[in-house]
């Protein structure tokens, strides 16, 4: 087999034990998923995980590579804002309900929330990796908001968490209690927003 087409083949395993990984993970949650269950979705040996990865931890912290960090890359990389800041944090916010919230991401994150505390160095890659940038960008954009007086609480700078707030209780809500109490996330953002910013006035 040419060198390229092993590279090839060597990719496309790995990312079918990635794939395997966050489906075992979603079903059984980090605890109870076993290495042997994803070799065995995957359709490789138990050997063959190792050959890609040192364990559960570190397969779990690649998905988290793949599936999670791409969206907070391309969220915080948002162009410096022309418009007001609330435009662009409806943009953010907007992206994020709809690349999250009722996708295998928002089911990652979940997986995260439930059992982070058990697992420490899982909860801590997800901190650096994913919350600590989307913290910074969400800090940078308050205070943008407040230097140009769109934003009168001075102290929101200090709490970016609140800004955020729609989106986690969107994502917990969505498997707790929809079925219950259906989430209009969007609109809930809106509402927050108008808290922060000030009821938009319509022309």
């Amino acid at each position: 087999m040419p060198p390229s087409s092993r590279a090839a083949r060597t990719l496309e395993r790995r990312a079918a034990i990635v794939e395997a990984a966050m489906e075992e993970f979603i079903a059984r949650g980090f605890a109870a998923t076993r290495l042997d269950d994803i070799a065995k979705r995957a359709g490789v040996a138990k050997g063959t995980i190792y050959l890609h990865f040192k364990d559960k931890e570190s397969m779990f912290e690649e998905l988290v590579r793949i599936v999670i960090v791409p969206v907070v890359e391309r969220l915080t990389a948002l162009p410096p804002p022309t418009g007001s800041v609330r435009d662009l944090i409806e943009v953010f916010a907007g992206n994020f309900l709809k690349e999250v919230i009722g996708t295998r991401r928002g089911d990652l994150v979940r997986l995260i929330v439930a059992e982070g505390p058990r697992f420490p160095a899982v909860a801590d890659f997800y901190y650096r990796e994913v919350v600590s940038r989307g913290i910074a960008a969400m800090r940078a954009l308050i205070e943008l908001g407040i230097a140009r007086g769109e934003i009168r609480e001075k102290d929101l700078g200090r709490y970016p968490q609140i800004l955020v707030a729609p989106a986690m209780i969107a994502v917990i809500w969505q498997s707790l209690f929809a079925r219950h109490a259906p989430l209009d996330a969007q609109d809930m953002l809106r509402v927050h927003l108008d808290l922060i910013f000030g009821e938009r006035r319509t022309t």
